[in-house]
């Protein structure tokens, strides 16, 4: 009996300029179904999804997939083939005109957002040979769209940069920046696609995940003070919110990729 073809995983780090905006290039391609249905957890980000199947599948062509603060679910029964970009916090504002909140919680096709351009760039990826020819025209398509890009405001810049070094106060990050509350938490909202409280919460999730990352005898009392949370219930409530699930039900079901829960 031959085995079944395994999925298959694809990383591309951008070069600059683009690398300052998306995190990395990916592309995914899966033959056959491993378990039917998939919980993704919230991660502070914007993902940009392109279907490579010639009859697009699972009824999109492209997707945007906006900023979440709370799981969605795929469903995982199709054969899959997909190309997408991982954008920075904050770095998908300069590909898109409207505010990013508007896409909180959402999925959104990119044929509405981008109109023509968004069958272009599948077209361009779908016609290249291969998959880093795939992940580099991908690339290629992206850093052509940022001559005309927005630029983020200076105090979203530094905002972002402020809060990956971890535990800073956001009322001291709004008064470095020497603006209002109301006008930077509006700012951020509209080129981050959540508020500063709901992102920084987010990412800390994130940095516990990835604490958590390769263990499974785990302290969970020891575990939220390292990360950041008051107490274990602190941490607790947080898991419940973004996963839907207890942290121990989350470690039982987790798999190599931290952000993706199989059903």
């Amino acid at each position: 009996m031959v085995d079944p073809p395994e999925a298959m995983l694809f990383h591309r780090t951008p070069n600059p300029p683009l690398s300052e905006f998306v995190e990395l290039l990916w592309l995914f391609e899966k033959p056959l179904p491993t378990h039917g249905r998939e919980r993704v957890l919230p991660t502070g980000t914007i993902e940009l999804v392109i279907n490579l199947n010639d009859r697009a599948c699972g009824g999109f062509e492209a997707i945007v997939a906006g900023p979440h603060s709370r799981f969605f679910e795929l469903d995982t029964r199709q054969p899959a083939s997909i190309v997408g970009v991982h954008f920075k916090p904050g770095g998908a504002f300069p590909f898109f005109t409207q505010p990013l909140d508007e896409l909180h919680n959402i999925h959104v096709s990119l044929d509405a957002l981008w109109r023509r351009r968004a069958a272009e760039i599948r077209e361009l990826v779908m016609a290249a040979g291969g998959t880093q020819a795939r992940l580099l025209m991908l690339e290629c398509a992206l850093t052509d769209l940022l001559p005309a890009a927005r630029r983020r405001h200076a105090a979203v810049t530094q905002a972002l940069a402020a809060f990956s070094q971890g535990a800073r106060r956001i009322a001291d990050v709004v008064e470095e920046s020497g603006l209002t509350s109301r006008r930077f938490i509006r700012l951020f909202k509209d080129e981050v696609g959540l508020t500063p409280k709901a992102f920084c919460r987010i990412r800390r999730f994130q940095s516990t995940l990835a604490a958590l990352h390769g263990r499974d005898d785990v302290d969970w009392a020891d575990t939220a003070v390292a990360c950041g949370y008051y107490d274990q219930s602190h941490l607790i409530h947080d898991f419940q919110d973004f996963a839907g699930l207890s942290p121990a039900s989350y470690l039982s079901r987790r798999t190599e990729h931290m952000n993706h829960v199989p059903r």
